[in-house]
């Protein structure tokens, strides 16, 4: 099996050398570039399973990069590496596209434990075959595999990946409640103060869509979760 390709994008030479060393006898193959443009390049010329990122970078730092990399690629996972421990930050983080981050210094067990688990995640997500796709919210048809909702038969709204998981899992569970540590777990992989906090923005993004039905709406169930009504049923 050819091994995982990680981009690694680190402007401390010493550090990212032996980051990407370590990595190497771990049997990845790892691309290091030095500053975000130079990441940027690099991730725009070649695939890549991962990214490492670091937030505090010359030229361009992690978050653009990452939000650069979204717009080319909506799937590849992206792990931060950040001397910040900010809880804007973290949510900074987290909005721009991340999967995982960790505060420097880190233990690079803990790193190599992460990307396998987000890899391992990402190869069972690709080899599970995704029975229902197709959903009827009130007077809103959406497609969860193209990521598409509209309303009446009109005006498509693309999504981006994470709502259309979001809401894909609130239909699943219409008229029911959706607990709030399934979907942290299963869409953002992990049930934290911000990750939470995270979800929350794409809750208020999702009842923005919503609105045009009356019918519809997200309702928050305090400590719980939330329930996707749908009145006309």
């Amino acid at each position: 099996m050819e091994n995982n390709r990680i981009l690694l994008v680190e402007d401390d030479p010493n550090f990212g050398t032996v980051l990407k060393d370590y990595l190497s006898l771990n049997d990845y193959n790892v691309t290091h570039a030095k500053d975000g443009l130079e990441g940027l390049i690099m991730f725009k010329n070649d695939d890549y399973d991962l990214c490492i990122l670091d937030v505090m970078m010359p030229r361009k730092d992690g978050f653009s990069l990452a939000k650069d990399i979204r717009a080319t690629n909506s799937e590849v996972p992206i792990i931060f590496l950040t001397a910040k421990t900010m809880k804007e930050d973290v949510l900074k983080g987290y909005q721009a596209g991340a999967d995982d981050y960790l505060n420097k210094p880190f233990d690079s067990e803990v790193l190599l434990y992460k990307i396998k688990a987000i890899l391992q995640r990402k190869e069972t997500e690709q080899n599970t075959e995704e029975d229902t796709f197709e959903f009827k919210i009130g007077k809103f048809d959406f497609n969860s595999k193209l990521r598409h909702l509209s309303f009446n038969g009109g005006e498509i709204q693309k999504l981006s990946p994470k709502e259309s998981k979001l809401l894909k899992m609130l239909a699943m569970h219409k008229n029911d409640l959706m607990p709030r540590e399934l979907a942290l777990t299963k869409i953002w992989r992990d049930d934290n103060y911000f990750t939470s906090r995270s979800m929350d923005v794409y809750i208020a993004k999702l009842r923005k869509y919503l609105k045009e039905d009356e019918n519809v709406e997200i309702l928050n169930i305090h400590g719980e979760g939330f329930r996707l009504i749908d009145k006309n049923e």
